[in-house]
C-alpha cells in the first residue's frame, strides 16, 4: 500500500518534478553541452516521462524495453554532440530529483513501511541503472561506427595515394 501511494505521488508531480530537474541541471553547472545542444522542451519530455509513467518502468516494462529506449537516447544524445559525462549527470540528476521530493513528501521517514516496500525502492534504482548501461551501449555504437568511418575513409585516402 505504501509503496503504491509512493508510485502515485511521484506520478502526479511528474510535471513539478521535471521542473526541478531543469532547474538543478541549468544551476549545477555540469551539463552545458547537454543544455545547449538539447532542446529544453525535449529535456523535459523526456524526463517527464520517466516521472509520470515510473509504474510502467518499474513494474511493466521488460529489461529489453528498457535497453532499447535507452541505447536509442544514447545514440540521439551522442550524435547531438553530448558528452557521455553530462548525459551520465543528468540521469543521475533525474534519480536524485526522486529521491529529494521522497524525503520532502516525508514518504523516507517511516522505517517499518519502508522496510516492507525495499522492494520498490530497489526497483527504481535497478531502473535508472540499466538506463544508464543501455545509454552507455547506445554511445559505444555512435563510437563504433564513426570509427568504422574513419577506417574506411583512411583506406580510401592511402588507395588514393
Amino acid at each position: 500500500m505504501f509503496a503504491l501511494r509512493m508510485v502515485q505521488l511521484i506520478e502526479s508531480h511528474a510535471g513539478a518534478l521535471s521542473d526541478e530537474l531543469m532547474h538543478r541541471l541549468k544551476a549545477s553547472g555540469s551539463c552545458p553541452d547537454l543544455l545547449q545542444k538539447v532542446p529544453s522542451q525535449e529535456i523535459m519530455m523526456r524526463t517527464h516521462e520517466i516521472y509520470r509513467n515510473l509504474s510502467d518502468w518499474i513494474l511493466s516494462k521488460t529489461q529489453s524495453e528498457i535497453e532499447e529506449r535507452y541505447v536509442g537516447l544514447g545514440v540521439r544524445r551522442a550524435r547531438q554532440g553530448v558528452p557521455f559525462s553530462q548525459f551520465l549527470f543528468a540521469l543521475n540528476t533525474t534519480k536524485e530529483c526522486l529521491w529529494t521530493y521522497l524525503e520532502r513528501e516525508g514518504l523516507l521517514e517511516f522505517p517499518v513501511e519502508l522496510l516492507g516496500d525495499l522492494d520498490l525502492l530497489h526497483s527504481i534504482g535497478r531502473f535508472f541503472d540499466h538506463a544508464a548501461y543501455s545509454g552507455s551501449l547506445g554511445y559505444e555504437t555512435v563510437m563504433r561506427e564513426e570509427d568504422a568511418h574513419l577506417a574506411l575513409a583512411s583506406v580510401a585516402v592511402r588507395a588514393k595515394a
